[in-house]
Protein backbone atom coordinates (compact mmCIF):
# COMPACT_ATOMS: atom_id res chain seq x y z
CA UNK A 1 0.00 0.00 0.00
CA UNK A 2 2.97 2.09 0.75
CA UNK A 3 3.33 3.05 -2.71
CA UNK A 4 0.52 4.52 -3.72
CA UNK A 5 0.48 7.38 -4.47
CA UNK A 6 -3.32 8.60 -5.06
CA UNK A 7 -5.81 6.48 -3.00
CA UNK A 8 -9.62 6.70 -3.91
CA UNK A 9 -12.14 5.18 -2.05
CA UNK A 10 -16.03 5.52 -3.31
CA UNK A 11 -15.36 9.24 -4.05
CA UNK A 12 -18.46 10.97 -4.96
CA UNK A 13 -18.89 14.93 -5.78
CA UNK A 14 -22.17 16.46 -6.00
CA UNK A 15 -23.44 19.64 -7.33
CA UNK A 16 -26.10 21.76 -5.22
CA UNK A 17 -28.87 23.83 -7.12
CA UNK A 18 -31.14 25.09 -4.19
CA UNK A 19 -31.82 21.71 -2.56
CA UNK A 20 -31.14 19.50 -5.31
CA UNK A 21 -28.36 17.71 -5.48
CA UNK A 22 -26.48 17.15 -9.11
CA UNK A 23 -24.33 14.12 -8.36
CA UNK A 24 -21.23 14.41 -10.95
CA UNK A 25 -18.93 11.78 -9.17
CA UNK A 26 -21.12 8.41 -8.01
CA UNK A 27 -18.85 6.17 -6.60
CA UNK A 28 -14.73 6.75 -8.24
CA UNK A 29 -12.44 4.02 -6.32
CA UNK A 30 -9.05 4.36 -7.81
CA UNK A 31 -5.18 3.72 -7.01
CA UNK A 32 -2.55 5.10 -8.84
CA UNK A 33 1.19 4.15 -7.84
CA UNK A 34 4.38 6.17 -7.01
CA UNK A 35 5.92 6.65 -10.77
CA UNK A 36 2.53 5.36 -12.56
CA UNK A 37 2.20 7.31 -16.35
CA UNK A 38 -1.87 7.35 -15.84
CA UNK A 39 -4.27 8.99 -18.44
CA UNK A 40 -7.86 10.13 -18.03
CA UNK A 41 -10.35 9.86 -20.55
CA UNK A 42 -14.15 10.18 -21.24
CA UNK A 43 -16.59 12.48 -23.18
CA UNK A 44 -18.00 15.56 -21.99
CA UNK A 45 -19.62 15.36 -18.67
CA UNK A 46 -18.06 11.85 -17.77
CA UNK A 47 -16.76 14.00 -14.90
CA UNK A 48 -13.03 13.73 -15.62
CA UNK A 49 -12.38 17.21 -14.69
CA UNK A 50 -14.33 17.33 -11.71
CA UNK A 51 -12.07 14.44 -10.46
CA UNK A 52 -9.03 16.17 -12.11
CA UNK A 53 -10.30 19.27 -9.72
CA UNK A 54 -10.63 17.05 -7.03
CA UNK A 55 -7.14 15.24 -7.21
CA UNK A 56 -5.30 18.17 -7.62
CA UNK A 57 -6.78 19.62 -4.72
CA UNK A 58 -8.52 22.63 -5.90
CA UNK A 59 -11.74 21.17 -4.93
CA UNK A 60 -13.43 18.36 -2.42
CA UNK A 61 -14.93 15.57 -2.72
CA UNK A 62 -18.83 15.60 -1.05
CA UNK A 63 -18.49 11.93 0.70
CA UNK A 64 -15.58 8.81 -0.06
CA UNK A 65 -12.03 9.74 0.61
CA UNK A 66 -8.24 10.75 -1.30
CA UNK A 67 -5.32 10.11 0.15
CA UNK A 68 -2.47 11.44 -1.10
CA UNK A 69 0.91 10.31 -0.50
CA UNK A 70 -0.05 8.88 2.94
CA UNK A 71 -2.66 12.05 3.85
CA UNK A 72 -6.16 11.73 3.85
CA UNK A 73 -6.73 15.50 2.18
CA UNK A 74 -10.93 14.48 1.59
CA UNK A 75 -11.61 16.44 4.63
CA UNK A 76 -8.76 19.11 4.81
CA UNK A 77 -9.69 23.22 4.69
CA UNK A 78 -8.96 25.25 2.02
CA UNK A 79 -5.77 26.92 3.95
CA UNK A 80 -4.29 22.89 3.98
CA UNK A 81 -5.27 22.17 0.86
CA UNK A 82 -3.13 24.92 -0.48
CA UNK A 83 -0.34 23.97 1.46
CA UNK A 84 -0.81 20.60 -0.18
CA UNK A 85 -1.13 21.90 -3.15
CA UNK A 86 2.54 23.73 -3.38
CA UNK A 87 4.37 21.15 -2.04
CA UNK A 88 2.64 18.27 -3.64
CA UNK A 89 1.63 18.84 -7.02
CA UNK A 90 2.86 20.34 -10.13
CA UNK A 91 0.09 21.68 -12.63
CA UNK A 92 0.14 21.89 -16.28
CA UNK A 93 -2.76 23.61 -18.18
CA UNK A 94 -4.18 23.76 -21.69
CA UNK A 95 -3.90 27.33 -21.34
CA UNK A 96 -0.63 27.79 -20.00
CA UNK A 97 -1.30 30.59 -17.25
CA UNK A 98 1.74 32.59 -18.15
CA UNK A 99 1.89 35.99 -15.93
CA UNK A 100 2.43 37.99 -19.58
CA UNK A 101 4.74 40.67 -18.03
CA UNK A 102 7.22 37.90 -16.54
CA UNK A 103 9.89 36.64 -18.42
CA UNK A 104 9.57 32.57 -18.91
CA UNK A 105 12.65 32.55 -16.40
CA UNK A 106 10.40 34.52 -13.66
CA UNK A 107 7.14 32.81 -14.40
CA UNK A 108 8.99 29.49 -13.24
CA UNK A 109 10.39 30.85 -10.64
CA UNK A 110 7.04 31.76 -9.24
CA UNK A 111 5.90 29.12 -7.17
CA UNK A 112 9.52 29.47 -4.87
CA UNK A 113 8.20 33.52 -4.33
CA UNK A 114 5.73 31.93 -2.55
CA UNK A 115 7.63 28.86 -0.44
CA UNK A 116 9.50 32.10 0.24
CA UNK A 117 13.52 31.23 -1.70
CA UNK A 118 15.67 34.20 -2.04
CA UNK A 119 15.64 35.52 -5.52
CA UNK A 120 18.88 34.30 -6.54
CA UNK A 121 18.77 30.82 -5.49
CA UNK A 122 15.00 30.45 -6.99
CA UNK A 123 16.29 31.88 -10.55
CA UNK A 124 19.61 29.42 -10.35
CA UNK A 125 16.77 26.31 -10.01
CA UNK A 126 14.38 28.00 -12.62
CA UNK A 127 17.40 28.13 -14.90
CA UNK A 128 18.18 24.58 -14.26
CA UNK A 129 14.39 23.54 -15.05
CA UNK A 130 14.79 25.52 -17.99
CA UNK A 131 17.63 23.37 -19.24
CA UNK A 132 15.42 20.14 -18.59
CA UNK A 133 12.88 21.32 -20.99
CA UNK A 134 15.92 22.58 -23.68
CA UNK A 135 14.50 26.47 -23.28
CA UNK A 136 17.43 28.60 -21.35
CA UNK A 137 17.82 30.03 -24.95
CA UNK A 138 14.69 31.41 -24.55
CA UNK A 139 14.93 32.26 -20.40
CA UNK A 140 14.57 36.13 -21.07
CA UNK A 141 11.27 35.94 -23.51
CA UNK A 142 8.36 37.19 -22.09
CA UNK A 143 5.13 34.68 -23.17
CA UNK A 144 4.02 37.33 -26.34
CA UNK A 145 8.19 36.54 -27.63
CA UNK A 146 7.63 32.58 -27.54
CA UNK A 147 5.72 29.88 -29.63
CA UNK A 148 2.90 28.07 -28.34
CA UNK A 149 5.16 24.95 -27.66
CA UNK A 150 7.99 27.47 -25.79
CA UNK A 151 5.23 28.47 -23.32
CA UNK A 152 3.80 25.49 -22.93
CA UNK A 153 7.75 23.89 -21.81
CA UNK A 154 7.51 26.95 -19.93
CA UNK A 155 4.67 26.13 -17.93
CA UNK A 156 5.96 22.44 -17.68
CA UNK A 157 9.18 23.70 -16.08
CA UNK A 158 7.15 25.76 -14.04
CA UNK A 159 5.22 23.03 -12.71
CA UNK A 160 8.52 20.46 -11.98
CA UNK A 161 10.18 23.76 -9.92
CA UNK A 162 8.82 22.35 -6.40
CA UNK A 163 10.04 19.13 -7.05
CA UNK A 164 6.25 17.65 -6.87
CA UNK A 165 5.39 14.15 -6.14
CA UNK A 166 2.65 14.54 -8.93
CA UNK A 167 2.40 16.25 -12.48
CA UNK A 168 -1.35 16.56 -13.68
CA UNK A 169 -1.93 17.55 -16.81
CA UNK A 170 -5.38 18.85 -18.30
CA UNK A 171 -5.44 18.78 -21.88
CA UNK A 172 -1.89 19.91 -22.27
CA UNK A 173 -1.52 19.56 -26.45
CA UNK A 174 -4.69 20.97 -26.83
CA UNK A 175 -3.88 24.54 -28.13
CA UNK A 176 -0.95 22.98 -30.12
CA UNK A 177 -0.45 21.68 -33.60
CA UNK A 178 0.75 17.31 -34.09
CA UNK A 179 4.59 18.43 -34.12
CA UNK A 180 4.74 20.31 -31.51
CA UNK A 181 2.46 18.02 -29.35
CA UNK A 182 4.97 15.41 -29.97
CA UNK A 183 7.47 17.19 -28.62
CA UNK A 184 5.54 18.10 -25.52
CA UNK A 185 4.66 14.70 -25.12
CA UNK A 186 8.25 13.38 -25.16
CA UNK A 187 8.89 15.56 -22.51
CA UNK A 188 6.12 13.87 -20.09
CA UNK A 189 7.62 10.76 -21.61
CA UNK A 190 11.16 11.78 -19.69
CA UNK A 191 9.48 13.76 -16.70
CA UNK A 192 7.63 9.91 -15.89
CA UNK A 193 11.09 8.18 -16.94
CA UNK A 194 12.99 10.41 -14.44
CA UNK A 195 10.91 9.37 -11.54
CA UNK A 196 7.57 11.61 -11.45
CA UNK A 197 3.83 10.51 -11.51
CA UNK A 198 2.26 11.75 -14.15
CA UNK A 199 -1.72 12.18 -14.34
CA UNK A 200 -2.80 13.80 -17.84
CA UNK A 201 -6.68 14.40 -18.64
CA UNK A 202 -7.26 14.64 -22.36
CA UNK A 203 -9.91 13.21 -24.60
CA UNK A 204 -7.26 12.22 -28.04
CA UNK A 205 -6.75 8.88 -27.76
CA UNK A 206 -3.44 9.61 -29.96
CA UNK A 207 -1.91 11.52 -26.65
CA UNK A 208 -3.70 8.61 -24.60
CA UNK A 209 -1.17 6.60 -26.23
CA UNK A 210 1.51 7.77 -24.74
CA UNK A 211 0.47 6.96 -21.07
CA UNK A 212 0.88 3.56 -20.08
CA UNK A 213 -2.62 3.00 -18.04
CA UNK A 214 -5.85 4.45 -19.21
CA UNK A 215 -8.71 4.68 -16.93
CA UNK A 216 -12.30 6.19 -18.64
CA UNK A 217 -14.85 7.55 -17.28
CA UNK A 218 -18.20 7.73 -18.21
CA UNK A 219 -21.34 9.57 -16.47
CA UNK A 220 -19.45 10.19 -13.03
CA UNK A 221 -18.20 6.49 -13.08
CA UNK A 222 -15.02 4.45 -13.95
CA UNK A 223 -15.64 2.73 -17.24
CA UNK A 224 -12.62 0.77 -17.60
CA UNK A 225 -9.38 0.76 -16.49
CA UNK A 226 -6.57 -0.53 -17.89
CA UNK A 227 -2.55 -0.93 -19.17
CA UNK A 228 -2.25 0.62 -22.47
CA UNK A 229 -0.82 -1.75 -24.93
CA UNK A 230 -0.86 0.81 -27.85
CA UNK A 231 2.04 2.60 -26.19
CA UNK A 232 3.20 5.12 -28.15
CA UNK A 233 7.43 4.90 -28.63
Amino acid sequence: MTNSIIKLEDLRKSYFMGKQALPVLKGITLNINKNEYVALMGPSGSGKSTLMNILGCLDSPTEGTYILNGQDVSKMIDDDLAEVRNKEIGFVFQQFNLLPRLTALENVALPLVYAGVPKKQRLEMAMQVLEKVSLTDRSHHKPNELSGGQCQRVAIARALINNPSLILADEPTGNLDSKTSVEIMDIFNAIQAAGNTVVLVTHEEDIANYAHRVVRLRDGLIESDRKNVAMAM
